[in-house]
């Protein structure tokens, strides 16, 4: 699905919820973490939120634009992962791992000086959100998951039923996938690259496609894909493997006390409802929202819906 992610790069906006100028309220500033230095943008006042993007591969932008507005109630906390964005690349790629990423968000906490904080993860970002509310519970306040994954056997899945649609639907290019994998190439390898991302995604990431883009106008790296082959792995979209399908939250989901909104989309075909309402098992004490009518990005889909909710979740008047 690693051409799926690569959307993220360039989300598209409802103009009615957000500020198309919210990047220019922003400013980097760079922290030395284990020796790298990390872009973090930070602004507003109250209870801090951090907002972890998706990929793993993408920069920090995409959730800045859809939630950049909430400096005015919160202390909103944006910042790109190691080899990501505008932070440092890591001296050896196998730095690049859920685990490193958790450990991150920690050291960011402790750096920024909060007690507690909140997590809004999308996609990926929902990965060490739920690692992190595990591994450190006394820190976190809230935590929303939105059209995330709760294993790395979900993540594989949800390669899995992509690949199925893909090749039910468009048989044509998926022979050229057949031969060029009997060939012995994975995912990550050219041609493959380009034939496997060849194929339309906007129904599997988009329920209405008719919506409008709104990127940075400063220029910036919005994809990773080295992050995204070691932490998936070098055939990530047919065979998971790296850090990721080491992952599996399910059975300690249910004892997790930080109070949780989890979000999912009914055309999501990338974290698709098949596999989204087991948080309903996994994790019955969270407040579970599935959206209707949108894809993997509800926050762009339903807005009115999704940011009602959010706003709610928060306490945000």
């Amino acid at each position: 699905m690693r051409f799926l992610l690569l959307l993220l790069c360039f989300p598209i906006l409802n103009f009615s919820q957000v500020d198309p100028n919210i990047y220019e309220k922003f400013e980097s500033k760079f922290y030395e973490i284990d020796g790298y230095k990390i872009n973090v943008e930070v602004l507003g006042e109250g209870d801090p939120i951090f907002f972890l993007p998706g990929g793993p591969g993408n920069s920090h932008d995409y959730m800045q634009g859809n939630f950049g507005q909430y400096y005015k109630s919160n202390t909103v906390v944006f910042f790109d992962f190691l080899g990501r964005g505008k932070s440092d690349d890591a001296k050896d790629v196998s730095e690049y791992s859920v685990e490193n990423d958790v450990e991150l968000i920690e050291k960011l906490r402790q750096v920024l000086g909060y007690n507690k904080i909140s997590l809004v993860g999308h996609s990926y970002g929902t990965v060490p959100a739920q690692a992190y509310a595990i591994k450190y519970p006394e820190h976190l306040d809230k935590m929303v998951l939105i059209n995330g994954f709760h294993s790395g056997a979900m993540w594989q899945a949800n390669c899995d039923s992509y690949n199925h649609y893909a090749k039910t639907h468009f048989p044509e290019k998926w022979k050229q996938v057949d031969s060029l994998r009997a060939l012995g190439y994975v995912s990550s390898q050219e041609p493959l690259k380009t034939v496997y991302g060849n194929f339309p995604t906007k129904y599997i990431y988009y329920h209405n496609t008719s919506l409008k883009q709104n990127v940075p106008k400063e220029k910036f790296r919005g994809w990773a894909g080295d992050v995204y082959e070691t932490i998936i792995g070098r055939d990530g979209d047919f065979d998971v493997s790296g850090s990721m399908i080491n992952q599996d939250y399910r059975q300690q989901l249910k004892d997790i006390k930080a109070k949780t909104l989890i979000v999912a989309g009914r055309y999501d075909g990338v974290s698709t409802p098949e596999f989204a309402v087991q948080y309903k098992t996994f994790m019955p004490q969270a407040q579970f929202e599935m959206f209707e009518q949108s894809g993997h990005n509800p926050y762009l889909e339903e807005p009115e819906k999704f940011y009602t909710i959010f706003e709610t979740f928060f306490n945000i008047k």
